[in-house]
């Protein structure tokens, strides 16, 4: 049995419907993550499941017990449900101790300082229980604002952007350090971010979220080498779109060459195994896009970006289409200069043509350089 599961919800504010028929479960003690734009409605999400919104239709179950649908709505503080916020709401007159021990209610004095003693060491704050909020970092402050979500053992723990308030590096160290915290914790959560880097340093299943539903619930691996659909490949990852011509049910012709795998596409007729001829758009990938001084297969470099171990070189091809590839940092080529590359595809991504649109990723090969 799930310990989460939300069964065809849908959320409203006025007229204007924010989420529509959305499903998913998530097993005891695994780490989910809604991951999308701005505005596709995540967090009004993450809110219906804390309670602090009611749901206008579907089921959300909780260890087996429905706490909102029909003729149903359980207050927040009854769910047994931790949230952390984005801007951490930590109360400033309290102590970290304090701050920590506030939802232990019931505790006695003893068992209260065990808790919060526990909690300091299981968040890396030990001795530190004295201090106000203002004497710490922010990434000490988002440790005590998971402790006191923590404190009352949860059934559930909801992170609302927990990192946004943080820097890059800080936020890279922190969502692994916070993925250990909860595996100790033997926690179930659930985090909200439209940081696919986040998502994937933490989330066991990730559901990709768009104007109110959820594209696709999914094992990071497969969002990125299966995505379900366009919208999902064009958000997850880098990558630019090559037309194709299917050949047969295991091979589609790009300009680079042939191809091989199932094609995950329809043909017009609406057969899953598309007939010779069929036009799609291929997805590739930065690292389907091997460098190789030996490969007779040229293209012209046109932008390079530095990262340190790699460049993320943007090239040119004879046609004029460009492609994203990871190179070892140390094949430092100059703008301008043809290069030798080869393909190195695993998973053929195609979709229909009909469903391409070039311009939005001419843009992203132009913001990715």
């Amino acid at each position: 049995m799930p310990l989460l599961e939300l069964k065809d919800v849908s959320h409203a504010y006025d007229n204007h419907r924010v989420v529509e028929g959305l499903s998913f479960s998530l097993p005891r003690g695994a780490i989910g993550c809604l991951l999308g734009p701005s505005g596709c409605g995540k967090t009004t999400v993450l809110r219906c499941i804390a309670g602090f919104e009611t749901i206008s239709g579907g089921e959300i179950r909780l260890v087996g017990e429905t706490v909102s649908g029909p003729g149903c709505h359980v207050p927040p503080e009854k769910r047994q449900v931790g949230m952390v916020f984005q801007d951490y709401a930590l109360f400033p007159h309290l102590t970290v101790s304090d701050n920590i021990a506030f939802g232990l209610h019931r505790a006695e004095g003893a068992e209260k300082r065990r808790r919060v003693a526990e909690l300091l060491d299981t968040v890396g704050l030990t001795g530190q229980g004295h201090k106000y909020p203002h004497e710490l970092s922010g990434g000490q402050q988002q440790r005590v604002a998971l402790a006191r979500a923590l404190a009352p053992r949860p059934h559930l723990l909801l992170l609302d952007e927990p990192f946004s308030n943080l820097d890059v590096d800080l936020r890279e160290r922190l969502s692994l350090e916070l993925r250990d915290i909860l595996r100790a914790s033997s926690i179930t959560a659930i985090l909200v971010t439209h940081d696919q880097h986040e998502a994937f340093a933490m989330a066991d299943e990730i559901g990709i979220m768009h104007e109110g539903r959820i594209q696709q619930w999914d094992v990071p691996y497969n969002l990125y080498h299966k995505p379900a659909n366009r919208f999902v490949a064009d958000f997850v990852g880098q990558g630019v779109f090559l037309p194709g011509t299917v050949l047969n049910s295991r091979q589609v012709q790009i300009e680079l060459g042939v191809l091989s795998g199932t094609i995950p596409t329809e043909c017009g007729m609406g057969c899953v195994a598309c007939g010779r001829g069929c036009r799609v758009s291929v997805l590739l990938r930065p690292d389907d896009i091997i460098h190789d001084d030996a490969s007779a297969m040229k293209a012209e470099v046109v932008h390079k970006a530095f990262r340190g171990a790699e460049f993320l070189y943007t090239l040119r091809l004879a046609s004029g289409a460009r492609l994203l590839s990871l190179v070892p940092s140390h094949h430092n080529h100059a703008i301008g200069e043809k290069i030798g590359i080869r393909l190195d595809v695993d998973h053929v991504v195609a979709f229909r043509s009909a469903e391409a649109q070039p311009h939005q990723h001419e843009d992203r090969v132009r913001d990715a350089a």
